[in-house]
């Protein structure tokens, strides 16, 4: 109707001597693309005005292609001289440059037509060129600006930042303030992104902050927002604490940020004292809702995740997006709550089915990730991250050529996915495939070489391994620190003490245990020492390392466990607990660990009972091993059977195995006997276990015969120890080496040894 009612008008008025601009270019607003472009076309008899050819050029910058508006473009040109509107439609049709072939074309239009305004589009160009990473484009419509303004220094000084050009974006701001051009608040905040590209980030930070207050910006929010983004990732917490505490007003970035830095600390307490402030102050939003699940989440703190999940539905924030896959993720210590919260999200995205993946994958329950993957499948598609997780963690059940073609199927056969799949041939035994895979990729980065690596370790190839290593040096390829780690992994495996204190000394010279980046690699290194026996060097290494996360700790904890040093572990815990680091399941099994191969019956028990009254963490199973194993060493031979009697999961091969060690130590063979019959019936086929039987000296003389029936063999267990630079192996009764008689006389001084101290 109003398409007919608007061609009327124009024929009538076409009867005149002219149609007013104004009025049709209001017209054109209401008109379908061809009509409109029939009534531009027909505006060419009368007298054109700007105003109709913005209404067509801005209509086809939405709903058209490049190519119409350009014509558009082309032909107002032809008509008119340039005029004031023309960088308003430069700048429509700079919206539609999504490849930088295209944009570089637009630009030399601009050039050729004389309808080149440097100062009224130059920074968008800029800001376009850096996108597509062309600093050099960028630069050179800088060069063409005459007197730019700060606009156009500040997004030439931007491009060089964000195509990660620190030390030129400096150089750019010493120009600027060398020809004297006043800064703005937009200056500052942009030198502090190119601080934290520079590797004396601190000292580039401090400069700055000084400058800007010189200037007068020290009251500026965005910049001292900005400033204690530079201080946090710098680990200088106190000092971004002091700017937040001066700065005169704080809005909530302010406060996401400052929350921020706690969490980055992995100051738990902290940030949620801070939380807490705020709320008094200014309302939290969904950004940092999401800081705070997301530190509950790395620390495993349920509680105070419940807490913010209420909170979230109590001020009703839209919980989609990265809220919602904050919370689901929070909710992985708890497989209940997490499918339920996981049924209720109404819009689930590629995200959310990853962390349910994850999850499952966790738990090592196999088919309960088959079937959310193929849920999944049924409502949107895998994407690269979906196929690593399952190639990462649970590629050894499956068949390595069901990936491949699943990988072709999804579109997701890249080279994000192939470094996985060399992992994944490794770890299951099919080197011919995996070194025939990894000589076919053309350029191999760090990120090949490690998965390499990676499969060859965890496979048990350790010779290969070291040979691969050698090539790489061949290559001039700096090794990276996942690479480094894993072989500090392989030394632990083997027992190479010398090698592994060897990597330590290499990593110290080149400065890589000095960064939070570099943790993980310095926590190998730490249970490499606790592995090899040397529990003194590895609380060196720990009171050595700058940032300590969970796994750092939990590690340390083990370590004095496995050596006999259960006080010890427990101070650590309670350490660990001062500096802010929340526990998890893991922590609590290795504590509970220590506190079983120490004797020490009612530290253990105030521990264990600890985890679910103070923390909020169910025992599974492992904890009550650990405890029932506890009980046992300390002839509590009653109590261990009343827990196990109380299980609300079936009890598991593993706690009746540790209660009939102790019925064996302390005599009591008709507890013994009724812990085998129940171990017997849940692992009939488990070789290890008859022999731990027949060891007993009880009345098992039938389970004997039941393992020659079943042609029963235990696989003998081995270890390998470095002696004066060479690493020998052992395998269990193996008289094959060359000092077997020196090696079991020392065996037999200490045994008489151990028997006289009792």
């Amino acid at each position: 109707m109003w398409l007919t009612i608007g061609r009327g008008l124009v024929c009538s008025l076409q009867l005149y001597w002219t149609i007013v601009p104004l009025f049709k270019s209001s017209l054109l607003s209401l008109f379908h693309i061809l009509n409109i472009r029939s009534l531009f076309h027909g505006s060419m008899r009368f007298r054109f005005s700007p105003f109709s050819y913005l209404s067509t050029l801005h209509f086809s910058v939405n709903k058209s292609t490049f190519l119409r508006t350009y014509y558009l473009k082309n032909q107002c040109h032809q008509l008119t001289p340039p005029t004031s509107s023309s960088s308003s439609s430069s700048s429509s049709m700079l919206q539609l440059c999504k490849e930088l072939q295209t944009l570089k074309k637009f630009h030399a239009s601009l050039i050729v037509s004389n309808s080149f305004e440097p100062i009224s589009i130059s920074s968008k160009l800029i800001s376009l060129y850096a996108q597509f990473n062309d600093v050099d484009s960028a630069l050179s419509v800088f060069g063409v600006v005459q007197e730019p303004n700060i606009v156009v220094w500040n997004s030439i000084i931007k491009a060089h930042v964000d195509c990660r050009v620190s030390n030129s974006a400096f150089r750019l701001y010493r120009q600027m303030r060398n020809l004297g051009v006043e800064h703005d608040s937009f200056t500052f905040p942009i030198l502090n992104r190119a601080v934290l590209l520079l590797q004396n980030s601190i000292l580039y930070g401090g400069m700055v902050h000084c400058l800007a207050m010189t200037m007068g910006f020290q009251s500026d929010i965005y910049f001292c927002n900005t400033m204690i983004d530079v201080y946090v990732k710098c680990g200088y917490i106190d000092y971004a604490c002091r700017l937040f505490v001066e700065m005169s007003h704080r809005d909530l970035v302010s406060w996401t940020s400052m929350i921020s830095g706690y969490a980055y600390e992995g100051n738990t307490t902290g940030a949620f004292q801070l939380f807490h402030k705020m709320r008094l102050e200014l309302e939290p939003g969904p950004v940092t809702v999401v800081v705070m699940l997301q530190l509950c989440c790395s620390r495993g703190s349920v509680i105070e995740g419940r807490q913010l999940h209420c909170y979230v539905i109590k001020r009703g924030f839209p919980i989609d997006g990265s809220l919602q896959n904050s919370i689901l993720k929070m909710y992985t210590n708890s497989i209940a709550d997490a499918e339920i919260f996981f049924s209720e999200i109404y819009k689930r995205d590629v995200v959310s089915w990853n962390i349910l993946i994850s999850l499952y994958i966790s738990r090592e329950d196999v088919m309960e990730v088959a079937k959310c993957f193929n849920k999944m499948q049924g409502e949107l598609r895998p994407n690269v991250e979906t196929l690593t997780l399952l190639m990462q963690r649970m590629g050894i059940f499956f068949k390595v050529k069901n990936f491949m073609v699943l990988q072709l199927k999804v579109g997701c056969m890249t080279m994000f996915c192939k470094p996985h799949l060399l992992d994944l041939y490794g770890k299951c035994g099919d080197l011919e495939r995996s070194a025939q895979m990894f000589r076919e990729i053309p350029y191999k980065n760090n990120i090949t070489w490690s998965a390499m690596f990676a499969g060859l370790i965890e496979g048990g190839h350790f010779g290969e391994a070291a040979d691969l290593f050698r090539q790489m040096q061949d290559t001039g390829l700096e090794p990276v620190a996942e690479i480094l780690r894993s072989l500090v992994i392989m030394y632990t495996h083997m027992g190479a003490f010398k090698l592994g204190k060897g990597i330590h000394a290499f990593l110290i010279r080149n400065w890589f245990c000095s960064k939070e980046d570099d943790t993980p690699l310095e926590t190998s290194i730490l249970n490499m020492y606790v592995r090899c026996g040397s529990i003194s060097s590895a609380k060196i290494c720990f009171d050595k390392m700058v940032v300590r996360d969970l796994v750092t700790w939990t590690s340390m904890i083990e370590g004095c466990g496995a050596h006999g040093m259960g006080f010890e572990a427990l101070k650590l815990f309670y350490q660990m607990m001062e500096e802010g680091v929340e526990p998890n399941n893991v922590t609590f099994l290795s504590l509970l660990s220590a506190c079983s191969h120490s004797g020490l019956l009612s530290e253990g028990c105030g521990i264990f009972y600890s985890m679910k009254w103070s923390f909020g963490i169910e025992p599974d199973l492992n904890h009550y091993t650990c405890i029932v194993d506890l009980l046992g060493r300390s002839g509590k031979l009653k109590e261990a059977l009343a827990i196990i009697m109380k299980l609300v999961t079936f009890p598991d091969g593993r706690i009746w195995g540790a209660l009939f060690a102790a019925s064996r130590v302390y005599g009591n063979h008709k507890l013994g006997e009724y812990a085998a019959q129940r171990l017997l019936e849940l692992e009939p086929d488990n070789a290890v276990m008859f022999k731990l039987l027949l060891k007993g000296g009880l009345r098992l003389k039938r389970y004997g015969d039941c393992m020659k029936h079943n042609d029963l063999i235990k696989k003998p267990g081995w270890s390998c120890i470095e002696a004066k630079g060479l690493i020998h192996g052992f395998v269990s009764g193996d008289q094959s080496h060359p000092q077997m008689v020196e090696i079991y006389e020392i065996v037999e001084v200490l045994n008489r040894k151990i028997y006289e101290i009792g």
